[in-house]
């Protein structure tokens, strides 16, 4: 048995899924279920093709194995979002049913990263090759309230620029550090992770797993 999980880039494939795998991993055992992540290469290709790519996997010939399919894109980045919406929690909310309606289907749940994936590195400073200053651990005391000014991805850009003399890199530095990453601290710290991982458990166990 496997969830699907669709993501918008490669250090979600890379790096993310690994978080994820563990968590459900050490709550699942023995009952081990997979998650297999399909990148569909940005946000503008995830809102126009996730539709038709879940809908594909959840009523193909595999559909017996498939615990659900789940989405996950980052709140920040995305141009889908109506101007009317100015707080963090309206363009998730939003997005979620807007994303969820197009799929229509129940074994399928749209999660966004807020702001983006970044901020569960973030539940972990001391991972970070470089101290930080005060006033950014602070921040990371609650990651996901690392805003849309500066998401969690530009202030590890800005950091490793000044701390570093460095320029952060996605697909070296982050799957580096999202491979450190204790899933539990990064659960306990980002409620809108834990709001993902408590559903897909959900899911798994209603199936009796």
């Amino acid at each position: 048995m496997k969830f699907i999980l669709f993501v918008e880039g490669a250090t979600e494939k890379q790096g993310a899924v690994n978080l994820v795998r563990k968590w459900l991993d050490a709550r699942l055992k023995p009952n081990h279920v997979g998650v297999k992540p399909i990148d569909l290469k940005g946000f503008g290709n995830f809102v126009k093709e996730i539709g038709r790519k879940a809908r594909l996997h959840l009523n193909g010939p595999d559909r017996d194995k498939i615990v659900g399919a789940v989405g996950m894109l980052d709140l920040y980045g995305p141009n889908i979002f109506p101007d009317r919406l100015k707080t963090s929690a309206d363009l998730y909310n939003w997005g979620k049913s807007t994303i969820e309606k197009e799929v229509s289907h129940e074994s399928f749940r749209m999660f966004f990263a807020v702001h983006d994936v970044e901020a569960w590195i973030l539940s972990q400073p001391d991972l970070l090759p470089f101290s930080v200053g005060q006033e950014s651990h602070a921040k990371m005391e609650r990651p996901e309230e690392v805003n849309l000014h500066e998401p969690p991805a530009k202030l590890l850009t800005r950091l490793y620029r000044s701390e570093k003399k460095d320029q952060y890199k996605k697909l070296v530095h982050g799957k580096q550090l999202f491979d450190q990453v204790d899933p539990e601290i990064a659960y306990q710290k980002c409620p809108h992770l834990k709001d993902m991982l408590d559903e897909m458990l959900k899911m798994a166990r209603d199936r009796g797993l």
